[in-house]
């Protein structure tokens, strides 16, 4: 039995719980599939990135061997390259209320930065295609991380508006046929307590 008191105000108070708990189990399905919407196009973005990655690092290794084939081992060539730390700013944009990132890259343009008397065009390719995995990567981490909080957020959402389609409100609907049974069981009794009243003073 529901612990309430089945009187009219509490009926009004619940039914007005009732539509409120119906507009948020909506809102939550309606923002839970605009997020897999966004989530699957990220994933395809994801599956493209990752193929593209994969075969530039195989091009750009293959190009490093090249290079340590016909100049010896590079690595000595390659301290002289300075470490481009600078040049990745970070913000972020809302959907639904999901703040996913925008990760944009604004490295110098790609310009010798070894002496070029010492390496070949090998070196020089090699070079680029590590620069092109960079930018990939860069771009990839964006992407990933943009699925990630949109996994999380599909799966507390769905997660709310299970609750409420299955506990909140089919709650709520049970306490209203509660209180609505009582009532009407009230009136009954009032009804037949005052038929036996007018039957009295007739007789009486």
């Amino acid at each position: 039995m529901p612990n309430i008191v089945p009187t009219k105000g509490n009926l009004i108070n619940l039914i007005k719980q009732g539509e409120l708990a119906k507009l948020g189990y909506e809102l939550m399905d309606r923002k839970r599939n605009v997020l897999i919407h966004e989530m699957v196009s990220h994933i395809d973005g994801v599956r493209t990135l990752r193929h593209e990655l994969e075969k530039v690092y195989h091009q750009a290794y293959l190009a490093l061997q090249d290079a340590n084939i016909t100049l010896g081992i590079v690595s000595e060539i390659a301290k002289s390259i300075p470490l481009l730390e600078d040049g990745i700013t970070l913000s972020y944009k809302s959907v639904m209320g999901i703040e996913l990132p925008i990760v944009k890259s604004n490295f110098e343009p790609v310009r010798v930065r070894y002496g070029i008397g010492q390496t070949n065009t090998k070196f020089d390719f090699a070079y680029k295609s590590f620069l092109k995995v960079r930018d990939l990567t860069v771009r990839l981490a964006e992407v990933e991380n943009s699925v990630y909080r949109l996994a999380n957020a599909i799966r507390k959402t769905k997660k709310r508006a299970n609750a409420l389609k299955n506990i909140v409100i089919p709650r709520i609907e049970a306490d209203v046929k509660f209180i609505n049974d009582a009532l009407e069981e009230k009136d009954r009794e009032e009804f037949i307590r005052q038929k036996v009243i007018k039957k009295w003073k007739t007789e009486g």
